[in-house]
């Protein structure tokens, strides 16, 4: 049996530790729990034992199963600690219900308001009411038809835009539910006396649990076994970073405060324990909680947030403009002109303001992203717990990688066998000593079989037993899954070495499992004697480990043979030169020693875990060095070209490892992390000049500079506890290719702090153990492999669910993608969808001139037409140099700034509205009404002017309305062509053929060309919004201001590539 922990009555932790959860709302009600459980113990007393409640406080309160014995504790379940649950009461207690959580309710209400009231909606809410008005009463005593027709018409826009959001949400929820079905959540178990491991779903109470580090806790267990370091992160319901050491005994009467207590959704950090299920899915505490709290609550995303900034602007700007234009009707124009407009009129007028300015389109295409971006993902496999990931992960600017299982395979094996005097390959091992009349083999494998096989904490899943030893499941990490088919594979018949006659021989009395401050393992063992003398049994101390931590506890060296020597420095370097040469090749090398307990003063048979442990630290010399094992782990076949286009982004990777400096060298060289032949230490940084240049700059300014060259630096975990500040000033500052070797959980918390915290980086850590969950935490972007431990998962942003890392390279594209479009979008919509419909409402209010473009038409083009055609830019492809730029500064560069309005209202605007203007003045001209017969009327365009009678004169704005409807629309081909590209001319990115294709856009352009068709010749629109057939001409004439518009900008953009350093490339968007 493994040891007991002896921590019994050392008190919970309290206080506030810093918040490690998800949610706040978790850790509260736990907290609030706690203290009711705690405050009902004289309640409880008072009601009587036959009272009950569904109080969750009470319900906890009646959990007694931390009071128990152990022995009790299988009696009360009828489970066994050998034989676990039996296959009939399984199915019996499956009828039960499934060990799942159920999801808080939604609160579907506050939903439907966000949709209904949400982005622009607000805006068309209020111009829906002031147009309501504008008809009754204020457009009494005769109301026009066209009033309530645009207030029906915005109503529409609410109810379908509405619609369209939660269809949208709705979508996209379901795609990224579809993927987290993909995570197994497995558990280990014991039932019928094998170890299985089944769904986490499929367990009952009673089942008896076996967790060691990395795992989630699957259901609320009592703890029955546990090893005397086991420690549990309960982050996530107390907010309290500290681990929880795990216990037999009672540490208190609270339920969710004593220790003996292992509660669903923690995790087990260090150690290894069993315990037996006593609540499962609701009755969980967790499942309590969670129905406690009864919410989800809503947060923005990045891209959300950047866009309600710019939302808050726009409305700000028109609400003001339409408050402008009723005042100076009121103050000026109802005065000095009281024939000119109405107050109905005025209204109805000043309402583009409100239309004018509002880029309908724009929260549309945010949230067609987001389903956009979750079906993409859904292809790749990449479960992302919250779409924002993808925005930031467009910011990327360092990526700290994890080795084993990230850049490898993460599936190991034993390659090479070393002794002091002789070496072997595993292929050979079996090729010659593994038969029957095979030669004698040296006798120093007997004793590395043994240390191989007991000293391990991976363990095969019994329902393989009956596969190939390469083919069966096994519960553990890495490294000892690969010594551990090693050691089972290994038959050595002229030594008596076979592994079940070794497992039948010696039972396991104590264990420290391998942690990554110590770096090794160590297990005590004793042979199974056959007389009862217990003088005659034997027992040893076996240590597994790294060698450069072994090597100086070590003093004998075992020779092949099987003799001893004294471990001399000589002997010392020569094992050295051995590690450092399999180093240098790729693998990853560990020590196997052992000692006998006879020569262990102070050991007692029974000793209680913690004086157990004590000892064996104490003890941890005089070891004997039986051999060195060679492991190998592949870099994954996919990562050096993934490598290569990260770091072609602009990303800078750093290899950070707990591995030997030139193991985890070699591998970066292999995966393309590092490609300098000169790679610095520590000693030479602080000598190098061109390091120095960082020191004490501003933080943002410490970064590899553009006219600098490529550097490579290795520092191992000793090397980071010396940095200083302006140590960390020359690693971020100076260097593009680093590794990190030898580095602890902590060494690698502070790596991503420090790297944070200069040259405005956006930090992404990529890992699978548990000692990447707290850098994982901490880091912008935490990415975690589907095949890692639980930890790493809930720690992690995002996961990718095939462990693929070009999953990343997908990732970081889509993010600067994303942000790429909706940039487009809102280039698009701006300059003819606020700005060219903004002129024709200031024309009319201050320049006496009749309104260009009409109510309807204006907001009938912003909720169409531009929406519409806006849709086609979100299904845009990258651009050939999208991911050759450098990644976007998260803190600088914003979603619009000076040289986006300066394209916008300098640029494509100021040749539309010109455009579009004089498409309305010449047909007034050719209607025998010049300029100024159009422009400062005011109050003169009645009946009788100029000749006309005013049914003549309202058809003249009809048709000129019209006219500037259709020219915006057409003159838009131009401007969605335009922004499609922000520097490859539209030779080499044209919409219908190449890698640019986007058969979105001649789809859209054709939707809203029969959107103006329809508008001008639909029988029903004409009659109430006044819209009528225009002159053959006008159909054609706004193709060439397309045309223009696009070379101009074509022109634009060939000065942009030629003289790169030019005044129009600084003022590029």
């Amino acid at each position: 049996m493994q040891g007991f922990s002896a921590s019994k009555n050392s008190a919970p932790p309290s206080g506030s530790g810093s918040e490690a959860g998800k949610d706040h709302e978790v850790q509260i009600q736990y907290r609030t729990l706690s203290i009711h459980v705690d405050s009902m113990v004289e309640q409880k007393q008072k009601q009587g034992s036959g009272s009950k409640t569904t109080d969750p406080a009470s319900a906890i309160r009646q959990i007694d199963v931390h009071r128990l014995p152990v022995d009790d504790v299988y009696t009360r379940f009828s489970t066994s600690p050998t034989v676990g649950l039996e296959g009939d009461a399984v199915h019996r207690r499956l009828r039960d219900g499934k060990n799942v959580i159920s999801s808080p309710p939604t609160q579907y209400w506050k939903k439907a308001v966000n949709y209904v009231f949400g982005g622009f909606n607000f805006l068309m809410w209020i111009a829906f009411i002031v147009t309501v008005l504008s008809y009754e009463p204020l457009g009494l005593p005769h109301p026009a038809a066209f009033n309530l027709g645009v207030a029906i018409l915005l109503l529409l826009v609410i109810i379908v835009s509405a619609t369209f959001y939660a269809l949208v949400d709705w979508h996209a929820s379901r795609i990224m539910n579809s993927i987290k079905t993909l995570i197994a959540e497995e558990a280990s178990v014991i039932r019928d006396g094998k170890h299985q491991t089944v769904p986490a779903r499929d367990l009952v109470v009673g089942d008896v649990v076996t967790l060691s580090m990395g795992d989630r806790v699957p259901a609320d267990l009592r703890l029955v076994q546990v090893s005397s370091d086991v420690r549990f992160d309960r982050s996530l319901l107390t907010g309290e970073s500290d681990m929880i050491p795990g216990t037999l005994d009672l540490t208190s009467e609270n339920a969710l405060e004593t220790r003996n207590l292992a509660l669903t959704s923690t995790f087990v950090v260090q150690g290894s324990c069993t315990g037996v299920v006593f609540a499962i899915g609701d009755k969980s505490v967790m499942g309590r909680i969670v129905a406690m709290s009864g919410k989800n609550k809503f947060k923005l995303t990045t891209v959300q947030k950047e866009i309600w900034f710019f939302t808050k602007i726009v409305s700000t700007l028109a609400l003001g403009l339409f408050c402008v234009s009723l005042i100076v009707w009121a103050a000026w124009l109802r005065r000095s002109f009281p024939g000119f407009e109405t107050a109905s009129g005025a209204i109805i007028n000043s309402i583009g303001c409100l239309t004018a300015f509002v880029p309908q389109g724009l929260p549309v295409c945010v949230a067609l992203s987001l389903t956009i971006v979750a079906k993409r993902m859904a292809k790749r496999n990449v479960l992302v717990k919250n779409l924002a990931t993808i925005e930031t992960l467009g910011c990327m600017s360092v990526l700290c990688s994890d080795k084993t299982g990230t850049l490898t395979v993460g599936k190991m094996s034993v390659q090479n066998v070393a002794f002091l005097d002789a070496e072997f390959h595993v292929d050979a091992i079996k090729q010659n000593f593994s038969s029957e009349d095979a030669p004698p083999a040296p006798g120093a494998f007997k004793a590395l079989h043994q240390v191989a096989r007991l000293c391990n904490g991976a363990k095969f899943d019994s329902a393989t037993a009956h596969l190939p030893i390469e083919e069966r499941q096994v519960k553990g990490d890495a490294t000892d899954t690969a010594v551990l088919r090693f050691a089972e594979d290994l038959s050595i018949p002229s030594l008596g070495v076979d592994t079940s006659v070794l497992l039948e021989s010696y039972e396991k009395i104590f264990e420290i499992p391998f942690n990554s401050r110590n770096k090794w393992m160590l297990s005590v063992v004793q042979r199974f004697s056959e007389k009862a003398l217990e003088s005659e049994s034997e027992r040893w101390m076996l240590v597994k480990g790294g060698p450069d931590v072994l090597f100086p506890k070590c003093s004998e060296v075992m020779n092949a043979d099987g003799t001893v020597s004294p471990l001399t420095q000589s002997l010392r370097e020569t094992l050295f030169a051995l590690q450092e040469r399999w180093s240098s090749e790729g693998q990853r090398v560990l020590a196997l020693c052992r000692r006998s307990m006879d020569s262990v003063v102070g050991f007692a048979p029974g000793m209680i875990a913690n004086d157990m442990e004590e000892l064996m630290y104490e003890n941890l010399r005089g070891l004997t060095l039986v051999g060195l094992v060679g492991i190998r782990d592949p870099p994954r076949s996919d990562v050096p070209d993934a490598v290569k286009i990260i770091r072609r982004a602009g990303v800078r990777v750093f290899m950070v490892t707990g591995d030997f400096k030139l193991t985890a060298l070699a591998i970066a060289r292999q995966v393309g992390i590092v490609t300098q032949e000169k790679v610095d230490t520590l000693k030479e940084m602080r000598t190098s000049d061109s390091a120095k240049r960082y020191v004490g700059l501003k933080p943002p300014a410490i970064k590899p500079r553009d006219d600098d060259g490529i550097r490579a630096l290795i520092l191992t975990g000793d090397d980071i506890e010396t940095l200083e500040d302006a140590d960390w000033d020359m690693v971020v500052g100076n260097y593009t290719e680093i590794v990190f070797a030898r580095t602890t959980p902590e060494q690698k918390l502070r790596i991503v702090e420090q790297t944070k915290a200069r040259g405005d980086n956006t930090v992404a850590v990529t890992g699978d153990g548990v000692n990447d969950a707290p850098a994982l935490k901490a880091a912008d972007i935490g990415v975690a492999m589907g095949a890692g431990s639980d930890v790493a998962k809930e720690a992690a942003a995002m996961i990718l669910l095939n462990n693929d890392l070009t999953s990343i390279v997908v990732a970081i594209e889509m993010g600067r993608l994303v942000f790429d479009n909706l940039k487009k979008v809102i280039l698009y919509l701006m300059p003819a969808g606020t700005y060219t419909e903004f002129v024709t409402v200031f024309c009319n209010v201050f320049l006496g001139m009749q309104l260009a473009l009409s109510s309807y038409l204006q907001v009938c083009f912003s909720i169409t037409n531009d929406v519409v055609m806006s849709i086609s830019l979100m299904y845009e492809k990258p651009e050939s140099d999208l991911m050759l730029r450098k990644p976007r500064n998260a803190r600088t560069d914003r979603l619009t700034d000076w040289r986006f309005f300066f394209q916008i209202y300098l640029f494509i605007g100021l040749m539309m509205w010109p455009c579009a203007m004089s498409m309305w003045f010449l047909y007034m001209d050719r209607q025998g009404l010049s300029f100024y017969d159009v422009i400062l009327v005011y109050d003169k365009w009645t009946d009788g002017y100029k000749g006309y009678s005013i049914d003549q004169l309202t058809h003249f704005v009809s048709v000129g309305q019209c006219i500037y409807y259709v020219t915006i629309v057409f003159m838009q081909y131009g401007g969605l062509l335009a922004v499609r590209n922000r520097r490859v001319s539209i030779l080499q990115s044209n919409p219908l053929w190449g890698p640019r294709r986007n058969l979105v856009v001649p789809v859209g352009m054709t939707a809203t060309a029969l959107i103006a068709v329809v508008n001008l010749y639909g029988p029903g629109l004409q009659k109430v919004f006044g819209t009528t057939p225009i002159p053959i001409m006008f159909w054609f004439i706004p193709f060439a201001f397309a045309l223009g518009i696009l070379t101009v900008d074509e022109v634009r953009k060939l000065l942009v590539r030629t003289y790169p350093n030019s005044f129009v490339a600084k003022m590029a968007w």
